[in-house]
């Protein structure tokens, strides 16, 4: 199995490259959307806002072969932290910005004038109903998160987990092959490693 990690100039990559690696699997980071096709899995991090994170993959190529890939070719995909967000439909984060519309959601800023922000370091992540990638990992276990916005108007069957930073917000979604956290996974220690085993079992059942 081979997992294409999106580069799209939206932070460092090869942390995630290095906790898939851990479990015997080839990943490569991509810069073209071109690329996708000959990969099984497709893992989007990100750090940034989504305005400039929108409009490199647009740039990249990326936008409507991800869609291809995703949505017709049912192509395992896994979007971390500002990656989970631009899954979704809308975002105003650096100005507003349609997104790849793989699910129908909204992105939202906290407000600022009761909550520090971002919202960095760890926090427990609430199970919402049973889920692939959260297989075998106890209830309100510790996530590392460092976000501003959050994902809003979002259908509840596709909430797997959630978190509180003022207010509850989604921390994990799920929808047939299409994964988000909200947190880093790959900075989240074992955990977190876990998460990423449990995609990529899920990947290789299905490809």
């Amino acid at each position: 199995m081979k997992v294409a990690i999106i580069d799209y100039n939206a932070g460092n990559l090869r942390n995630v490259q290095k906790a898939i690696e851990r479990f015997d699997v080839v990943a490569d980071i991509i810069s073209n959307g071109s690329e996708l096709i000959k990969y099984d899995a497709i893992v989007l991090p990100g750090v940034g806002s989504y305005f400039h994170g929108m409009k490199n993959l647009v740039n990249l190529n990326f936008k409507e072969i991800l869609k291809e890939e995703v949505l017709k070719e049912k192509k395992p995909f896994l979007g971390i932290c500002l990656g989970m967000q631009l899954m979704g439909s809308f975002g105003e984060e650096g100005g507003n910005s349609e997104g790849l519309n793989l699910l129908p959601f909204n992105v939202k800023p906290f407000d600022n004038r009761k909550l520090r922000l971002p919202h960095i370091g760890w926090n427990d992540v609430k199970r919402i109903k049973d889920s692939v990638i959260l297989k075998n990992i106890p209830d309100e276990s510790d996530f590392y998160f460092v976000h501003s916005f959050y994902v809003s108007d979002i259908a509840k069957q596709n909430i797997c987990g959630t978190a509180t930073y003022g207010i509850n917000f989604p921390a994990v979604i799920e929808h047939k092959n299409i994964f988000g956290t909200q947190f880093h996974p790959e900075k989240s220690q074992t955990y977190g490693l876990l998460i990423i085993k449990n995609f990529l079992d899920f990947s290789k059942r299905n490809i």
